[in-house]
Formats: C-alpha cells, structure tokens, sequence
C-alpha cells in the first residue's frame, strides 16, 4: 500500500475513533438528520455534535445540506458503515471470546 493511501485510510478510523463519532454514524445509518435530531439521538450537547459533524465532514465522511434554518446530514461514502459493523463483530466476537474462556 503507498504511504499516501496508507495515509488517508488512517485518517478516516482517525475520524470515526471516538465514540460521540460512533454515536454519530449510528444515526445516520438509515438517513439523513438535522443536528436537532442527532442531539436528541445521541444526548450530546449541540456544539459538541456540530464539532464533531465537522470534523467528519473535513475528513469527507459526511456531506450535509441546508433547508431553512437547518443543516441536515448524511454518510458519505457506505463503506464507512460496512467497516464499522466489520469492527462491531470482530468487538462482539472478542468479548464471546474472553467470556468463553473465563469459565
């Protein structure tokens, strides 16, 4: 793998490795929200969601659009979703796992 590609892909887990941004990406899995609705999902406060909407959309993992007074987003790319629920399962597996060999 180049250094650059290398580079980019360790910027998107960057930018999903938190876990108000995980919050996030759950959200918005099925559709679309306004950061009304994410803050209400997530029960973060505002100006921390929108920090973190940012930062995700700067590392083009969300787009947004504005209708009126509110800006509404969305993923991005799809992918971002299948590689979280790839991390989900392996999460899930570990911890059977441990639990199995704790008996």
């Amino acid at each position: 793998m180049e250094l650059l590609i290398a580079q980019h892909v360790a910027d998107v887990l960057k930018a999903v490795a938190h876990p108000v941004r995980l919050q996030i990406v759950e959200a918005l899995e099925y559709g679309e929200c306004c950061v009304g609705e994410i803050v209400a999902k997530t029960g973060h406060p505002q100006s921390a969601i929108s920090q973190h909407l940012g930062l995700m959309k700067d590392k083009g993992i969300l787009d947004c659009r504005r209708e009126g007074t509110k800006v509404y987003y969305r993923i991005l790319n799809r992918n971002v979703i299948h590689l979280l629920h790839c991390v989900y399962d392996h999460c899930d597996q570990a911890g059977n796992d441990r639990m199995d060999n704790t008996f």
